[in-house]
């Protein structure tokens, strides 16, 4: 394929200092995006230094073409590195990443949750522990290829979604706090992949048409039940389906291969109306399902919260992504009676479906970032405890009204 010429964009990371004795450190994964970010930077004069992450055990995972970090992808950066002309590293990270991206991984599924291990992967590995390693290295900057954007605003840096909605990844982003964003840097945020691809192929990179990662790097061809079975033996086990009136109607082989709000592969057919997961119940090995109108959620519970708003975060109006996928809807934050920052509940202007716990719910005001918390609790009509784990079985008597 055959891309048309793309002229040099102009490249300004707004650092101080002349360009050439400024150095950043570009995290590269191995694909085409940070490929293109390191290729950019040192086509406009930064001392570029490519580090690319060893992050998991081929034990634990076998690598495919649609995951990154794995042995292909390292190969893949040094090449580019060699290419245009700049240091490149690869670091062990293996200890780490085991221990604070995997392990919860697994434990959170074990616990009924649904959890986003690349949001932990940037908050905890990427954006702690690389950027710490960035200034060891004298970076005045650390630069990544998210396409999300960021703009110095009047009280800091602010965190935008990207140019390109159909690539934007603000909502993994997140957790990312003022200080990190105050060293970070994202050169595609205002691009398209289609001129990514452009520029990777205007460089003569091999990997410009290279396809984008699709699964979670430590888990291979999307079978995270595999993962986790590996990481926790013994821990995943058979249990029942049961209705909201506690009546058995089918039987499964771990709640791990449940989330909230899924319709498909239940495997409990001949009911008149489609049964939905409204929870998941670990402690008793139970999946509980119901009819879609028992999903509705009018508020969500969070923990972990990260604010980026000037003003006070409690009564605060925002629009809220509960899901990655998920539109914008309204609702207001409200800080818990704890008055830990911490700990947030938003409140939905309209109900909303198949809410998750282990879900990240991200705020927004238009297209910037307000920060977002972890769903730790999503009550629904069925269910109005919203934690998960608990063991009461409402009957269609005793379910509230919606």
């Amino acid at each position: 394929m055959t891309e048309p010429e793309i002229a040099p964009p102009e490249i300004d990371l707004g650092l101080p200092g002349p360009k050439a004795s400024t150095r950043v450190v570009v995290a590269m994964s191995g694909g085409v995006d940070s490929s293109v970010v390191a290729a950019l930077l040192h086509e406009a004069g930064y001392d570029v230094v490519g580090v690319t992450l060893q992050l998991y055990d081929h034990g634990d995972a076998v690598p495919t073409g649609r995951t990154c970090c794995a042995g292909q992808d390292i190969y893949d950066a040094r090449t580019v590195a060699d290419r245009i002309g700049f240091p490149h590293y690869v670091l062990d990270y293996e200890s780490k990443f085991r221990q604070s991206v995997m392990d919860e991984f697994a434990d959170s599924y074990l616990q009924g949750e649904t959890p986003i291990p690349c949001v932990r992967c940037n908050e905890r590995v990427k954006f702690r522990d690389l950027l710490d390693t960035a200034k060891d290295l004298g970076a005045a900057a650390l630069a990544t290829g998210h396409y999300v954007q960021r703009q110095d605003g009047p009280d800091g840096p602010e965190l935008l979604c990207g140019a390109d909605p159909d690539k934007d990844q603000s909502y993994f982003l997140f957790s990312t706090n003022r200080q990190q964003l105050d060293f970070l840097r994202f050169p595609l945020g205002g691009m398209s992949k289609h001129e990514t691809r452009a520029h990777a192929h205007r460089f003569g990179l091999a990997i410009a048409e290279k396809p984008d990662s699709q699964d979670i790097c430590f888990v291979p061809n999307g079978r995270y039940q595999d993962v986790v079975a590996k990481l926790r033996p013994g821990a995943i086990e058979p249990g029942e389906i049961v209705d909201l009136s506690g009546q058995v109607v089918g039987q499964h082989d771990g709640v791990i291969g449940f989330t909230v709000g899924q319709r498909k592969g239940l495997n409990i057919g001949g009911h008149a109306d489609p049964y939905y997961v409204l929870r998941l119940d670990p402690a008793a090995k139970r999946v509980i399902v119901g009819p879609r109108e028992a999903l509705a959620c009018g508020e969500a519970h969070l923990r972990e919260v990260n604010w980026l708003g000037e003003g006070p975060l409690d009564g605060a109006r925002v629009q809220v992504k509960l899901r990655s996928a998920a539109k914008l809807v309204r609702a207001v934050l409200q800080v818990d009676d704890s008055g830990l920052e911490t700990a947030v509940t938003v409140r939905l202007d309209a109900p909303q479906f198949g809410v998750s716990p282990g879900q990240a719910c991200v705020f927004y005001d238009g297209t910037r970032v307000l920060g977002g918390g972890w769903i730790k609790a999503a009550p629904t009509a069925a269910h109005p405890l919203g934690d998960v784990g608990a063991n009461t079985i409402l009957t269609a008597e005793t379910t509230p009204a919606i």
